[in-house]
């Protein structure tokens, strides 16, 4: 059964992981993309490479695509895109604002080959403003958006660590892009016009902590200002950066400490288990499961006042509690015991433990693609469904180089262009690299 983006040619010149994963997405929906690569190749290609030219990185960030080599530091290969483009309908490219330009594909080149093109540019800072030309990075955006320091975590030195294992902020830029062309597609569909979009990775950083992000003045003048104003001064006598977050997080912490009693994790006998609660009947219900009373936990008691100086003992108290509670039994046990409660809670699994994990395999996120190079790979594929036009992970990473003379060909070039095309180094890759 065909996707919803079935038809649709996709063309993209993208690194690393926003740009790529914006395509994979793309892919799944249905759409024929096609990744164009230098002649050295996308840099992931190389990311503990097991074979010439093959990763499991790139395998991951590019299945469903095709491959096209072009050389786009000579004009014959700049002139190679101005030709294909007039067949596609979306554009993808993820790099700093003016390196389309200096490509020569840049949405004004493009869509004066293609009116009805969809042009998605996604940089680290966005097209404008005193950082759209600086360099960024996953981490960088992090760090610029206040996502780092509002997870709080330090390394050994006091200074700031990567927040996650993986690369938060990439993913998200790579769904505000699919989402964002795919709107665009259906604009297109009523209106016939193509458009420029722009996307950013500190766009997607400030989307993931909106709430801290936002100014809402009749809250914040109380609960917001006073951490403001301790930072402030912690910054202008040069402070350390823990004194900065110390201080950021002191108003929330006498507020939030009793609420993250429930919303975090604990040790048990043979592994860890994290909590969910945001309501207080959820917390009710892990107190059912443990057995807790009020002497055990006062900050149930509607006399709990979170202000007081005396709050912290009593939350102290509390947290030995279930910290005790949780380390007398194993993880299964208090898992069973938290799910016939109704409470949200979960073990802390590995990432390496989910490929088997009945749940994950019940939802159909794993995909069975078979690599002409490495044959039959098990990689994450669409995590949702769709009942009457169903995404699919549609088949391998390109191999370097191996679609190339094909998708020329589809595109209305004939042999002897090809031959003098790899001649003059425009496309493809040389004999033995």
């Amino acid at each position: 059964m065909p996707g919803p983006l079935d038809g649709i040619k996709v063309l993209e010149l993208t690194q690393i992981v926003a740009g790529p994963m914006c395509g994979v997405m793309l892919s799944d929906l249905g759409a024929d993309v096609v990744k164009i690569e230098s002649p050295q190749g996308d840099a992931v290609r190389l990311v503990g490479q097991f074979m010439p030219h093959e990763s499991k990185v790139f395998h991951v960030m590019n299945r469903g695509k095709r491959g096209i080599v072009l050389n786009l530091q000579s004009e014959a290969g700049r002139a190679v895109v101005r030709r294909l483009v007039r067949d596609f309908d979306v554009f993808v490219i993820n790099a700093r604002p003016g390196v389309a330009e200096r490509l020569g594909v840049d949405y004004q080149s493009l869509s004066a080959e293609n009116p009805q093109l969809v042009y998605l540019e996604n940089s680290a800072f966005g097209p404008e403003g005193p950082s759209a030309d600086r360099a960024g990075a996953d981490i960088i955006a992090q760090a610029y958006s206040g996502l780092l320091a509002a997870n709080e975590k330090l390394d050994e030195q006091g200074g700031p660590a990567a927040s996650s294992a993986t690369v938060p902020v990439d993913y998200g830029a790579a769904w505000t892009s699919a989402m964002s062309i795919c709107a665009a597609l259906f604009h297109r569909e009523r209106t016939g016009r193509g458009q420029r979009i722009e996307t950013s990775l500190l766009g997607a950083a400030l989307t993931f902590q909106n709430t801290s992000v936002a100014r809402v003045p009749v809250s914040d003048a109380d609960l917001l200002q006073p951490s403001i104003d301790a930072v402030n001064e912690i910054r202008s006598r040069g402070g350390t950066y823990r004194e900065m977050l110390d201080a950021r997080n002191g108003t929330r912490t006498m507020l939030g400490a009793a609420y993250f009693l429930y919303y975090g994790g604990y040790q048990a006998a043979d592994g860890a288990i994290m909590l969910g609660c945001v309501t207080s009947s959820n917390r009710q219900q892990v107190r059912n499961a443990l057995g807790l009373t009020e002497a055990d936990d006062p900050t149930d008691s509607e006399h709990f006042n979170p202000l007081d100086p005396d709050s912290a003992e009593m939350v102290e108290h509390a947290r030995k509690n279930i910290s005790a509670r949780f380390l007398s039994d194993t993880t299964a046990n208090w898992i069973a015991k938290l799910d016939a409660a109704g409470a949200p809670a979960s073990q802390v699994n590995l990432p390496e433990d989910m490929f088997d994990d009945p749940q994950v395999q019940a939802i159909g996120a794993i995909a069975e693609i078979e690599h002409p190079l490495t044959g039959p790979e098990q990689l994450v594929g669409p995590v949702y469904r769709m009942s009457d036009s169903p995404p699919d992970a549609s088949g391998p990473s390109p191999i370097f180089d191996g679609d190339t003379d094909d998708i020329l060909r589809e595109h209305g070039y004939a042999e002897t262009e090809i031959s003098a095309l790899r001649e003059l180094g425009a496309v493809g890759v040389e004999a033995g690299d």
